[in-house]
C-alpha cells in the first residue's frame, strides 16, 4: 500500500475537527486510511510506532497539521489530497452580487467578546503547549472555561484553576470532554432533558451515561460540570470538582448532586466527601473503582453509573426506578444454554475508557479476573492489545488504537476489525459493545455496526458455535441518532440491548459466573488458564 504525506503549515485544528475531515474523506473518495495529526513530537512518535512516519513530515511544527494517506490505488491518493485541504480551508464566506461581504469570524478571545459582549464561557481547543495560556486569557475576560485540549502539564492546570479560583470562575479541563451547561451541550454530550439534578464528573463517558440514564427514568439535568481527569490528582487538588459542588449547591434549579470519577487521590477523596456532606442538599457519590464506603447523612455512595443515576432520580422525587436484574438473569440463562463446551471467556470491546473500567469493577467483584490495557491493578495489564485470551476488557479510545485514527465514537473500523477477530476465537462466550450517541459522535453507529455484528455471527455459526453480542446504547431518544432507531437496528442484526453500560457489564458477569459453576458442579468444562 503507497503512503503519501505532506504538511499544512500553521492552521491548528482540534483533534475533533481533524477526526471528522478524516472520516468525511474516506467516505468521499474510498481512499483506504487516513490520517490528520498535528506536528507535536508526541504525534510524531505515534505515525513512527504506526509505521507512518516518513522524512516528509519531519519538519512539522506543532502549529501545522501532518497528512497521510495510503492506498493502493494512485487516483484515490490524489483525490484524499484534494478533498482534505479544501476540507480544512473551508469555503470563506462571500456576499453575493450586490450584497455585503460576511464578516470574518474573529481571530482571538478578545475579538470574540468584541462581539458578543454577553458572553460568559469560551470553549478552548488548541495543541497542549499553548491551551494554557489561551485559558488564562479568557480568565482576564471575565470568561469560564472549557478546556477541551490534552497534553497539558499538570503544573499548568494546577495554575490556570488556582487563578480562575480567585476570579470566581471555573476551568472544565484540560481533557474536558463532555458538559452540559444552562441547557448547552458541549463537546461529546446528549441531548438530554431539563430538570433538578446537577453532575460533576472527571470522567466524559460516564458522565454522558449518568445523564442518559437520568433522562430514561424521566429526570433531567440543570448542570453537567467536567472537571478533567487530572483534576482529583493531589497535584491539582479536585479544584474545579469542588467548585462545581459549591456552584450547584447555590443553584436554585439543582436539588440534588450526583458525583462521577475514577477513585481520586486519597487527600482529595477526603476533601470531597467533607465539602459534600456540607451543601445541605443530597449527594450520590460514585467513585468508580474505589472500595464500597457506606452512606452517611446527605451523601449516598453508589458503585456503578446505573446506581448512581437511579438513587439520584430517587432524591428528586421520582418513584424509584424498577431493577433490570430479572431481565439480566434470563438472558444469562438463555445464552448459555446456547453455548458450546469451549466457549467461557467474556470480551469486552469498549469506546469509552470509564465503561471499560465500570465492567472490571463489577467483574472482579464477582471473582472474575479480566485483563486490560486499562487495568484496575497493575497485574492485570495486558502483554499485547492485538493478543486475545481469557477474559478481556479493552479500552478502543487509548492511545495504542487511535494513533493515526478518529476515535472509536467517530470511527468503528478498528472496533469492527476487532469483533471480527474474537469471532474466529472458539473460547470467546460473549462480545459486549458500547455505542455512544449524541453530538460529536459518529451520524448514525448501527448503520455501520449492524452489518459487521451479522458477519461474526454467522462466522461463529459457520464454525458450530453461536456469537452472542451484548450492546448497550448510551443515548437519548432525543440525540441526533434516535436510540429507538438504533436499537432496532442493532437487535435486527442479532445482538442483545441491555438498556445500561452496568446493565451489560452484569449480564457478562452472570454468564461467566454460570460457566464457572458448570465447571465445578459438572465438570463438562475443562478450567483452562487459571482466569478465574
Amino acid at each position: 500500500m503507497a503512503i503519501q504525506s505532506s504538511i499544512r503549515a500553521n492552521l491548528y485544528k482540534d483533534s475533533v475537527s481533524l477526526m471528522r475531515i478524516s472520516q468525511v474523506t474516506v467516505a468521499r473518495t474510498g481512499v483506504q486510511r487516513v490520517t490528520l495529526l498535528m506536528g507535536t513530537r508526541s504525534n510524531k512518535e505515534f505515525l513512527q510506532q504506526a509505521g507512518l512516519m516518513n522524512p516528509a513530515l519531519e519538519g512539522a511544527k506543532p502549529g501545522d497539521i501532518m497528512i497521510v494517506v495510503a492506498d493502493d490505488a494512485p487516483e484515490k491518493l490524489a483525490a484524499a489530497e484534494r478533498e482534505i485541504h479544501s476540507l480544512i480551508v473551508g469555503e470563506e464566506p462571500k456576499g453575493g452580487a450586490g450584497e455585503p461581504a460576511a464578516e470574518a469570524p474573529p481571530r482571538s478571545i478578545s475579538g470574540g467578546v468584541a462581539i458578543a459582549d454577553h458572553a460568559d464561557l469560551a470553549l478552548i481547543s488548541v495543541p497542549g503547549p499553548y491551551a494554557a495560556a489561551e485559558a488564562l486569557k479568557a480568565l482576564r475576560q471575565g470568561l469560564n472555561v472549557l478546556l477541551f485540549s490534552d497534553n497539558v502539564p499538570i503544573e499548568q492546570e494546577q495554575a490556570i484553576k488556582r487563578v480562575a479560583a480567585q476570579k470566581g470562575l471555573l476551568v472544565m479541563g484540560p481533557d474536558c470532554g463532555t458538559a452540559i451547561i444552562n441547557g448547552v451541550p458541549l463537546g461529546f454530550a446528549n441531548v438530554v432533558r431539563r430538570g433538578v439534578i446537577g453532575l460533576v464528573g472527571a470522567s466524559g463517558t460516564g458522565l454522558q451515561e449518568v445523564m442518559c440514564q437520568v433522562h430514561r427514568h424521566g429526570q433531567g439535568i440543570s448542570q453537567a460540570i467536567g472537571t478533567g481527569s487530572h483534576d482529583v490528582s493531589s497535584e491539582v487538588g479536585g479544584i474545579t470538582m469542588l467548585q462545581g459542588l459549591e456552584l450547584l449547591a447555590a443553584d436554585p434549579q439543582t436539588t440534588v448532586v450526583a458525583i462521577v470519577s475514577k477513585p481520586p487521590a486519597r487527600d482529595v477523596q477526603k476533601l470531597v466527601i467533607e465539602r459534600a456532606s456540607e451543601i445541605g442538599k443530597p449527594v450520590v457519590i460514585c467513585f468508580l473503582g474505589a472500595e464500597p464506603a457506606a452512606s452517611a447523612g446527605n451523601v449516598h455512595r453508589t458503585s456503578s453509573l446505573e446506581e448512581t443515576a437511579r438513587r439520584a432520580v430517587a432524591l428528586a422525587g421520582a418513584r424509584q426506578p424498577g431493577s433490570d436484574d430479572q431481565a439480566i438473569e434470563q438472558l444469562a440463562t438463555r445464552i448459555c444454554a446456547a453455548l458450546a463446551p469451549s466457549q467461557r471467556y467474556l470480551r469486552g470491546l469498549y469506546s469509552g475508557g470509564t465503561f471499560c473500567s465500570e465492567a472490571q469493577t463489577i467483574w472482579r467483584a464477582a471473582g472474575i479476573r479480566a485483563r486490560s490495557n486499562a487495568p484496575l491493578a497493575a497485574a492485570d495489564r495486558l502483554a499485547d492489545v492485538e493478543e486475545s485470551h481469557g477474559h478481556m476488557a479493552i479500552d478502543l479510545g487509548s492511545d495504542e488504537f487511535t494513533v493515526g485514527r478518529p476515535h472509536p465514537m467517530i470511527d468503528y473500523g478498528v472496533r469492527i476489525e476487532r469483533l471480527l477477530k474474537e469471532a474466529d476465537d472458539p473460547t470467546v462466550a460473549c462480545i459486549v459493545l458500547d455505542v455512544v450517541l449524541g453530538h460529536g459522535s459518529h451520524p448514525n453507529p448501527a448503520e455501520i455496526l449492524a452489518p459487521a455484528i451479522r458477519r461474526a455471527k454467522a462466522a461463529a455459526r459457520a464454525q458450530g458455535r453461536e456469537l452472542p453480542v451484548i450492546c448497550f446504547i448510551c443515548g437519548t431518544d432525543s440525540d441526533p441518532q434516535p436510540v429507538g432507531t438504533q436499537k432496532a437496528m442493532l437487535a435486527d442484526a442479532g445482538a442483545e440491548i441491555v438498556g445500561s453500560s452496568t446493565g451489560a457489564a452484569l449480564a457478562a458477569q452472570a454468564i461467566a459466573s454460570r460457566i464457572a459453576a458448570d465447571d465445578s458442579g459438572t465438570g463438562r468444562r475443562a478450567m483452562q488458564g487459571g482466569e478465574r
